[in-house]
């Protein structure tokens, strides 16, 4: 289980780098453009065999993974513009909902153990994700772009499902590497287009949080992969665990590092957590 911790403590570090990001004024667009870049050139390094711009072109995975390239790009847009126009709360909960997705995915198509302890455990894991992640005095509009949180919830689930189903066992750095380089590539387009259009200049502070975030964005991908891929290991049950355990410990760090207001329903988000974890791991 180490992989999938480190995969967890990773995602729960993107949460700080972002508050970070907040904190000294970094440009979202130009640190995210940065983070594609450094997790593309972690991945490059990484793998140990040769790399062929022609083999990986003629590879069963290419297609897919340019796919998800364009996918990390649009899904960060719909996530912003669900904070901006739905509230923080119900963009938190849109994307964590979406585990499901990858775990019915798992039980159909792997055909993946389901029994009641499993089922209790993964209902009580999405009840986790709405009380942890909902904050009463927010601002929730549901009513008013709703298409936005729906596109967040397909997209996202979509996502964690396809890497894990495109990934070939032994090129996993090759294909996360290839993500993020076309993730990249759609990136900087996007920030020439802007540059363009604002005449806002390229702050080179964003590169240092921008390659921090690289590093552990590229590790939160690699090393859940690597997780997924070890024998009598379920996604289903991984994909729960790896969501609810980086909600969680999200929200705790949010708390110690940035003192950010816990309420009652959160730490009781916080404890089922915990009892899903717990009920998932050992059905």
């Amino acid at each position: 289980m180490i992989y999938l911790l480190i995969s967890i403590l990773s995602s729960t570090a993107i949460f700080v780098v972002f508050k970070l990001f907040k904190k000294y004024e970094i440009n979202i667009l130009q640190g995210i453009v940065v983070n594609y870049f450094t997790a593309s050139t972690l991945g490059f390094l990484l793998y140990k065999g040769s790399i062929s711009p022609t083999e990986i072109i003629a590879s069963g995975w290419f297609i897919p993974a340019i796919a998800l390239g364009f996918l990390f790009i649009a899904i960060f847009n719909v996530l912003g513009l669900t904070a901006q126009k739905n509230g923080l709360s119900v963009a938190s909960v849109a994307s964590k909902m979406s585990v499901i997705i990858p775990v019915i995915f798992g039980i159909i198509v792997f055909n993946e153990s389901v029994g009641t302890q499993k089922i209790i455990g993964i209902i009580l894991a999405l009840i986790a994700v709405y009380l942890t992640a909902v904050k009463p005095k927010e601002n929730v509009v549901l009513t008013q772009s709703i298409y936005l949180p729906i596109l967040l919830f397909l997209g996202s689930g979509i996502i964690d499902t396809s890497i894990n189903y495109f990934a070939p066992d032994d090129k996993i750095a090759l294909f996360s590497a290839t993500i993020f380089t076309m993730a990249a590539i759609i990136g900087t387009t996007l920030l020439i287009g802007k540059r363009i259009k604002t005449k806002i200049k390229f702050n080179f502070k964003s590169i240092p949080l921008g390659i921090a975030l690289g590093l552990v964005n590229y590790c939160s991908i690699h090393f859940l992969l690597m997780a997924l891929r070890l024998e009598n290991t379920e996604s289903s049950t991984l994909f729960t665990i790896n969501h609810i355990a980086i909600l969680a410990l999200s929200t705790l760090t949010g708390l110690i590092l940035f003192k950010e207001k816990i309420f009652k329903m959160n730490w009781v988000g916080i404890i089922l957590a915990l009892i899903s974890i717990a009920l998932v791991t050992l059905a």
